[in-house]
């Protein structure tokens, strides 16, 4: 009996410890947050009136001291100067022309996290530009967000027709692991596609800009003011991927696959042979028609668009289309090596180290290079290989750029210093750009982790953000802009969920028309 008595008695002292600590921190139901590794979210209702928001912890003897303010009602703290596995609690106070109120306090822990888990929290945060940052009107990705709200064109609800296509892919990632519902994700598509169908076309293909309240063409230059064929195709690569998702679902997926299917089969890649010719031509424009002359000729990042020309049901181009224009009658083919790995195609004005990495990643958001070959290149081995030598470039540092090392390398098109680049070996401003790596993880799991695991834990707050990490950063320039592009967002939570699951490739090469396309240019698929 007495060991009972005791067993009852500790479960009251603990009982009264839990109750004690908890009567401490009264949790406010206007404040939210969510404890990573490194850094704990928090948000908060807004305050009418409010000019600012403090931000306030709780020191260790009960007194707060301030971590911040903000205009915002989302911040994160990053916590490194506070420790590791902490408990914290937070008050919120906003700021009003005379006086503050509080929004009540909060208490939240932080954890170390599995490689898994931090990867969760960097799709899950890249996933929000596309889901929170998007532009309302169209539901499309904004072609850029700067966090510091300035806008020098004054086009912050630009919508992007390739960033939206890459971003699709995060939002069905989104989608798969409940981040929103399955009927929010049906809403958003539901919006994007009615949005497209109304929205300006040159014979079936859109502008590589769209005005999102409007609908209507905005020029990406003084003679580009009509059809994008290759952003289009970046669209239409994740378009694709998500009739697949719906076509076999209630009535009213199922009519968002037909809505789809009508945009697929309304976009005359035929019209942009110019009449004919053996290669595809990037733009056409009603007020410039061919004046731009761009064709198509590869190895860059535009492949996708030849496979779902040849795929297409309705405005197909034959197959010597992709032979003698973008393979260019097989002189694509290269027998260059750097840093030991082989380079099978010729990269355009970059023959020797290969092109920006992007270039073996928009194409393959959907597109499945795992087994992938024609008479010209495995495409798997190609892209690992590519991404090899871009980041060997980086170990190498051989201009000595401050921070490059095994984890921090990657050059792509980015942001840089005084404006944008391609960056790429031969063309290294000393500028890293997390998609680049982030994007490359299928291909360099091992290598591409180190990276994110540098970015997140030694560089934190200065390159991780609202939306995930930000577009590029220069140790060597101390610059580290708070500013983010759909085309760099896109791939990293797309290529990450490929990496994890396969669901991109999985849904587009579900499309009986692709795999009909690839055959077509002799093509073949191996278990790899």
């Amino acid at each position: 009996m007495k060991k009972i008595v005791n067993k009852w008695n500790l479960a009251l002292v603990v009982w009264l410890l839990i109750s004690s600590c908890a009567s401490e921190i009264v949790q406010s139901d206007r404040i939210t947050t969510k404890g990573y590794d490194r850094h704990v979210e928090l948000q908060w209702e807004p305050v009418a009136g409010a000019k600012s928001y403090a931000v306030l912890v709780k020191k260790k003897d009960n007194s707060y001291t301030k971590r911040a303010e903000v205009k915002d009602t989302i911040y994160l703290d990053f916590v490194n100067d506070l420790g590791t596995e902490l408990e914290l609690s937070y008050k919120i106070e906003a700021q009003l022309i005379e006086g503050k109120e509080s929004l009540g306090e909060s208490a939240v822990a932080t954890r170390s996290m599995t490689d898994e888990e931090l990867l969760d929290m960097v799709q899950y945060y890249t996933f929000r530009y596309f889901w929170e940052g998007a532009e309302p009107n169209s539901g499309m990705a904004r072609e850029r967000i700067h966090m510091d709200g300035v806008y020098p064109q004054n086009d912050q609800n630009v919508v992007t027709t390739g960033g939206t296509g890459f971003g699709i892919f995060g939002l069905l990632a989104g989608i798969e692991r409940n981040w929103v519902t399955k009927e929010e994700g049906l809403e958003r598509f539901e919006r994007m596609v009615g949005f497209l169908k109304k929205a300006d076309r040159f014979h079936g293909v859109w502008p590589h800009w769209i005005n999102g309240e409007t609908g209507k063409v905005k020029p990406f230059g003084n003679d580009d003011d009509g059809g994008d064929l290759v952003e289009s195709a970046f669209l239409i690569q994740g378009l694709l991927a998500v009739r697949e998702y719906y076509k076999n679902g209630g009535e009213r997926g199922k009519k968002l696959a037909l809505q789809i299917d009508e945009l697929w089969k309304t976009t005359e890649w035929s019209w942009y042979t110019q009449g004919g010719q053996d290669i595809l031509y990037w733009h056409w424009s009603p007020n410039f028609a061919w004046q731009k002359n761009f064709g198509i000729k590869g190895y860059d990042e535009c492949m996708i668009t030849y496979v779902l020309a040849a795929s297409s049901p309705t405005y197909g181009v034959p197959a010597t289309v992709y032979h003698k224009g973008w393979a260019r009658d097989g002189d694509i083919v290269n027998d260059t090596s750097a840093y030991g790995h082989d380079l099978p195609l010729k990269h355009n004005g970059s023959t020797e180290f290969g092109g920006p990495l992007f270039w073996s990643q928009y194409s393959y958001l959907g597109l499945n290079p795992k087994g992938l070959k024609d008479q010209y290149a495995n495409y798997w081995e190609h892209n690992r290989n590519h991404t090899l030598i871009n980041r060997q470039w980086c170990v190498n540092n051989e201009q000595g750029f401050k921070g490059y090392g095994e984890d921090l390398w990657g050059l792509t098109a980015s942001y840089t210093v005084t404006g944008y680049a391609a960056h790429k070996p031969g063309n290294d401003l000393g500028v890293i750009s997390p998609t680049a790596a982030l994007s490359s993880i299928p291909y360099t799991p091992e290598e591409s982790m180190a990276v994110i695991k540098n970015l997140y834990y030694n560089y934190g707050e200065k390159v991780f953000g609202r939306y995930g990490f930000y577009d590029a950063l220069s140790p060597e320039k101390d610059w580290y802009p708070q500013r983010y592009l759909a085309i760099d967002q896109g791939p990293i939570v797309a290529m990450i969920e490929n990496h994890r699951t396969g669901l991109g490739w999985e849904l587009f090469m579900a499309a009986p028309e692709v795999q009909e396309g690839l055959e077509k240019l002799g093509f073949t698929i191996a278990e790899e």
